[in-house]
């Protein structure tokens, strides 16, 4: 009975903030819940859970941690551990996938057209890539690795469909380049289907007044090259990986857009993705979840956050460019507080989008609009407990009241006669006042509070991809890639996280292939903390995170083998 009475509050509380933030984003005639879904909603399917087992994954209050039970479901002995939030919205808005992908090159694609020599040259690329060139017929495919993971806000709709989708992009946009890149001891060709070049490289960069002139030799005869206005420039093989990621992740994006007229796509999501493809991983991020190496003890950041602050500069270019999309409400200029009425006249520090440090300007009318980013850094989320645990929402600012019937909720036994929602974290840095990440998937129908301004426009898909060569590196059995969304990183820095895996690893069985799951665990039994009387608390009694938090703990040494 206990049971039922938590459930149905938990679900009465959720239900409002899904119903407040699906009334944010369901603009533009969409139907919102009306609509069906795309997927429905679920832990990751790796995980091998049953109906009951996910039912039981989303008590906010007891909040179990969930392990991947069997090892041979991911790849490289990968492990993974996650937990639901402590109330902040009804689902676990995080979503994962992993996957081994096979590329094949498209039916009746075109090709560049290899030289009979070309297996023979030495690549002119650095370290040697062109060692690698590997001899498969057209008709085999290049394997790769895939990991995912997926931070949604504003409902899992925009996670669980990425989570789903974006490797399918993957593959399609690798498909296109796949002949190419098997080839690696020659460059891509700048347009495909080009006999690739034997020429040296050094007449391949002839000046521009040698161009001009045509080089040596009498105009027309055999020894003069062909007159040429530029220098064509070199691309690497793995450049051209980096921008299929990219064209993957607009894709996805585009879809999301597209069928959010169709199905019920609930809200964004932040996107962290990992490829090892031909010996190199890939790391493409669009949002607040962050990847590092530990290697060696050595932190080697694969990431960096996007967030209102990260990214001033850019958010105010556009609005200075394009002042419409600000509504008549909001200015682009940034102050270190707000301005008030009675400072008009007077001169107050200000920045634009072209500048990183501070000056003065004379305050004027249009000054006194709310500032396109307002807030500073990223405030944790508070560890809360049940009577105010929906007063903080990630992405989406929610103003709500609502009166609730005294429920007595153990271990607190605490009464609740009212919960006020209000503004929360203010302070924290904020485009338009309504969202804490710049890039990510989905957020179509995102407007300003009571407003008809939309923010999709200040926000981007574009992932920034980093690339991490294995076989440049030998890597023992404790070196790891973590890759967690911003539920870990809020209380945990890079250092806690390298001092705890380094701790945790070499105390397991080297031969025990669960030791990475179990790694992961303790990742996210840190970040989590112990229930308390005050709520969440991890190590010197500072807040745990009230946050979904998902963890992968991925050994580099299996990637070895690969490279």
């Amino acid at each position: 009975m206990l049971t039922r009475v938590k459930s149905a509050v938990a679900n009465f509380m959720g239900g409002i903030m899904a119903g407040s933030s699906g009334s944010e984003h369901s603009g533009g005639g969409c139907g919102g819940s009306d609509l069906p879904l795309r997927f429905p909603y679920g832990r990751p399917e790796f995980l091998g859970l049953s109906q009951d087992e996910v039912e039981c994954s989303a008590d906010h209050i007891a909040r179990p941690i969930l392990i991947l039970k069997e090892t041979r479901r991911l790849p490289w002995a990968t492990g993974y551990a996650e937990v639901i939030n402590a109330g902040k919205s009804t689902h676990n808005e995080d979503q994962a996938s992993c996957e081994v992908l096979t590329v094949k090159k498209k039916a009746g694609a075109i090709t560049s057209t290899p030289n009979r020599n070309s297996a023979k040259r030495r690549s002119s690329l650095p370290n040697g890539e062109g060692l690698q060139l590997k001899e498969n017929s057209e008709s085999e495919g290049v394997s790769c690795h895939y990991w995912s993971l997926f931070d949604g806000h504003a409902g899992s709709g925009a996670a669980v469909v990425a989570s789903r989708l974006l490797q399918h992009h993957v593959t399609e946009q690798l498909q296109d380049i796949v002949e190419i890149l098997k080839n690696s001891a020659v460059l891509p060709p700048t347009c495909l289907g080009e006999e690739p070049e034997n020429t040296p490289a050094h007449s391949r960069t002839l000046t521009r007044a040698a161009s001009l002139r045509g080089g040596v030799g009498a105009p027309g005869s055999p020894s003069t090259p062909p007159t040429r206005f530029f220098t064509e420039k070199k691309i690497p093989h793995e450049c051209l990986v980096i921008g299929a990621l990219e064209s993957a992740f607009k894709e996805m994006d585009l879809q999301i857009e597209r069928e959010r007229s169709s199905y019920n796509i609930s809200g964004g999501c932040t996107a962290l993705i990992v490829v090892c493809l031909l010996g190199k991983l890939y790391v493409a991020n669009a949002g607040d979840s962050r990847a590092i190496i530990i290697r060696n003890g050595e932190i080697i950041p694969m990431s960096s956050e996007f967030t209102p602050e990260t990214e001033r500069q850019r958010l105010q270019y556009l609005a200075f460019m394009q002042p419409h999309l600000l509504g008549n409400e909001f200015t682009h200029l940034e102050f270190p507080r707000r301005v008030q009425r009675k400072e008009l006249g007077k001169k107050m520090l200000y920045r634009d989008f072209n500048m990183t440090g501070w000056a003065y300007k004379t305050i004027e009318d249009d000054d006194l609009k709310f500032p396109l980013i307002y807030g500073e850094g990223k405030k944790h989320l508070p560890s809360l407990v049940p009577d105010t645990r929906l007063a903080f929402h990630k992405g989406v600012r929610i103003q709500y009241t609502f009166l609730l019937r005294t429920v007595s909720f153990p271990p607190y036994q605490r009464k609740v006669d009212e919960c006020v929602l209000r503004r929360w974290s203010e302070e924290e840095a904020r485009v338009m006042a309504t969202i804490g990440v710049t890039r990510g998937l989905g957020d179509h129908d995102l407007k300003v509070h009571d407003s008809n301004i939309y923010i999709k426009p200040f926000l981007s898909s574009a992932p920034e991809v980093r690339v991490y060569d294995l076989s440049r590196y030998e890597h023992g059995a404790d070196d790891v890639l973590i890759l967690a969304t911003d539920g870990l990183w809020d209380v945990l820095s890079n250092e806690e996280v390298a001092e705890a895996v380094t701790q945790f690893l070499p105390n397991c069985d080297p031969d025990d292939p669960h030791r990475y799951t179990l790694a992961a665990q303790d990742l996210v039994m840190r970040a989590r903390g112990v229930l308390k009387d005050r709520g969440w608390r991890i190590s010197n009694d500072r807040l745990g995170s009230g946050d979904d938090i998902s963890v992968y703990v991925i050994p580099l040494i299996h990637g070895n083998k690969l490279s």
